[in-house]
Parts: structure tokens; sequence; C-alpha cells
């Protein structure tokens, strides 16, 4: 049997260019689920929470004046030329489906906000069912301190992964731009690391509290403390 050298050498050199075509293409495809690693780093315990509030400043809340969502950004940013939504959502959701454009296509969220869990698939009706809650509302940041800080870091806190939980579209609708005061998680098990998220957001971006916001804020913090 003969070989044919000079074709034997082609179809080498073609097979080598498919697999580093496939192997670059690998390593170039976003995966939004390892993007962001830095939260976790940011988040306080019980206890740090509660010594990083008596850092926070105590004010009254600031006339709504001015406001509008596109005093954060025009909608949401990118994280790797990934969409913050769809990054959120790969951290968040368990076997989650993304596709080629880092776009989550289905997946499932044990709610943090409700205790549910819930089946998430991408489509015009069925989307909704999950959003992406900033924790500490755009609205209430805007009158309690956000209006005061650049446009550049108010774009920042509306895109950063430590403000933004992916939750029970409903819960989230109904918290609207509450604060402490006036809404908390109806999953009780979830307030100590709801409360401490929003500590740690407020500390980052120099944001005040209210009196009763405070008072909410230490009353749930406290008893998280007495349990741990």
């Amino acid at each position: 049997m003969k070989y044919d050298v000079g074709k034997w050498w082609l179809c080498w050199w073609f097979f080598w260019l498919v697999g580093v075509g496939v192997w670059a293409s690998r390593i170039s495809q976003p995966e939004p689920q390892t993007i962001q690693t830095s939260t976790q780093r940011e988040l306080f315990g019980a206890s740090d929470a509660k010594s990083e509030l008596e850092k926070i400043e105590v004010k009254g809340r600031a006339p709504k004046t001015g406001y509008s969502r596109k005093q954060f950004g025009n909608g949401w940013g990118k994280i790797n030329g990934c969409s913050v939504r769809e990054v959120i959502l790969a951290r968040d959701l368990m076997d989650e489906k993304i596709d080629e454009k880092c776009r989550v296509l289905s997946g499932v969220l044990n709610d943090p906000y409700t205790g549910q869990v819930i089946q998430f698939q991408r489509g015009e009706k069925s989307s909704s069912k999950v959003q992406i809650d900033h924790v500490v509302a755009l609205s209430d940041a805007w009158q309690k301190g956000a209006q005061q800080i650049s446009p550049e870091e108010r774009e920042k806190l509306a895109n950063d992964p430590l403000n933004l939980l992916a939750v029970d579209g409903p819960a989230n609708q109904a918290k609207g731009d509450g604060d402490a005061a006036t809404w908390l998680p109806s999953n009780k098990s979830f307030r100590c690391q709801y409360i401490a998220r929003q500590v740690a957001v407020k500390r980052k971006y120099r944001l005040w509290v209210t009196e009763a916001e405070k008072s909410a804020m230490s009353g749930i913090l406290e008893k998280c403390v007495e349990v741990n």
C-alpha cells in the first residue's frame, strides 16, 4: 500500500488547524458563572456588619427630586463582554444553561427572599419570574447620598454584583424602593445576610441611613449575633 506523502501532510495540516480553531473558540467563550469572584470578599458577617453599621452616617431622607434610572447609567453594564444581568443569573442559579452569547437560558433558583425553588426559563413571558434586585434600591440610594457621588460611581453601584441578587420577581416588585425599615425578605433565615449586604453596599458607596432604617438593621443584626 502506497502513501501519498503530500496528501497525508495536507490532511494533517487541515485537522491541526481545525483543532486549534476549536481550542481557541473554547477559551475565548465567556464564562459568566466564573467572571465575578470578589463579592464574597466584600460581604460582612453579622458581627462585622453590626460594627460597620455604626460607622454609617445617620441622616434624614433627601428629596427624590432629579431621580431617574439614567442617573445610574443606561441599563445593564458589561462584565468581560457579558451583560451584568446574565452574569448575576449565572452566579445565582443552579444547573444553569448558557448559550454562546452568554445568555442564561434556564436554571434553578433557590430564592433567597421567599425560600421557594423557582424554575427559570428564558422567554418573553417567563423571564420575569426571576428578576435582578438592587439590594440597596437605586431610588433609596439617590435619596441617601448617591446624588453626591460621581456619575461613574453611580453606574458602578448599579452594576456592582455586591448590590445585586437574582430573586423571585413578585417579591422584587413588592420591595420596590423600600429600605430595611419598610421591607424585609419573608424568608427570615436570609435576613441576616440581606442586612449585612446592605451595610456593605452603603459603606462602600458612602451612603447614609435614616434613624428608622438603622433601628431596623440593628434589630436584625443583634439577633444574628446572638444566634452565632
